[in-house]
């Protein structure tokens, strides 16, 4: 019997790829092993770029339609089971209901009753509002979930997730990430924000790595592949309109990761995906 058989891992984002981009080499990984995999996607991205500006915007609600049936698309190709949106808009999750947020995430949580789950960590990955927001969310609804506290619309009993886990990404590992992509900023309330290596992690010193964090997990051989999942992404990342919603193409921001000599790409995937 499979030791896997019988888990269940939660992944909480903020938009619509990123369960591919930021999380993809972990859920392909253990959803392979057999562990139940599930996706709770905070916003539609509807406020997100649309291609590479060639083509007529659709409008924030067709790009937010789009781009569920992507992450839908790409979540098939990750082996998720379950993937679930919480209609918040884009761009605005940092100022949600707090305590209203936190309660439907925890609604989830006891619904879905995960053993572990991953979500953003507490810098956004670079400063993104809505990063930092669905962290800060995800960690108090794991609080609310375990409490005897009853929940709207839920008759499930308290769950108590055993782990959380946050991305953390090495100096290196983020230099890697935006030669293969592009180098990620934004700028918030006139002040510009970047990619945050986890404090000491600078460089790609493994053996500091496994010193200063919980768990570590090399995605570089996954089957499938995640830059699959990747290639659903369309309409956020290509310079063409989507086709067939869902239906994968060769996107050109990630050719330079293609063109990598192994075992540099192996790498690349196993670390900028996990």
């Amino acid at each position: 019997m499979n030791a896997a058989q019988g888990l269940r891992l939660l992944c909480v984002t903020a938009h619509p790829d990123d369960e591919s981009l930021g999380f993809g080499g972990t859920l392909a990984r253990y959803a392979a092993e057999g562990v139940e995999v599930s996706v709770v996607v905070a916003t539609r991205g509807e406020r997100g770029r649309f291609g590479d500006g060639s083509q007529p915007h659709p409008g924030p609600g067709a790009l937010g339609r789009i781009r569920e049936a992507e992450a839908r698309a790409a979540c098939e190709v990750l082996g998720v089971r379950d993937v679930r949106f919480l209609d918040y808009l884009d761009a605005e999750l940092d100022q949600v209901d707090a305590h209203e947020a936190t309660g439907r995430i925890a609604v989830h949580i006891r619904a879905l009753r995960p053993h572990v789950v991953l979500t953003f960590d507490p810098y956004g990955a670079y400063g993104h509002p809505d990063h930092i927001a669905v962290s800060q969310l995800t960690s108090g609804a794991l609080m609310r979930a375990a409490s005897a506290e009853p929940l709207p619309d839920s008759d499930d009993e308290p769950h108590q997730v055993k782990k959380l886990y946050f991305v953390a990404w090495t100096s290196r590992v983020w230099e890697q990430y935006h030669d293969a992509f592009k180098v990620m900023r934004m700028t918030v309330d006139g002040e510009v924000r970047s990619s945050v290596a986890w404090p000491g992690l600078v460089g790609d010193d493994d053996d500091r790595r496994s010193r200063l964090l919980g768990h570590g997990l090399d995605s570089s051989s996954v089957p499938p592949d995640p830059d699959g999942a990747i290639q659903c992404a369309d309409s956020a990342h290509s310079g063409r309109p989507p086709g067939p919603v869902g239906s994968p193409g060769v996107l050109p921001s990630l050719q330079p990761c293609e063109r990598r000599p192994e075992p540099r790409a192996r790498r690349l995937r196993g670390t900028l995906l996990t």
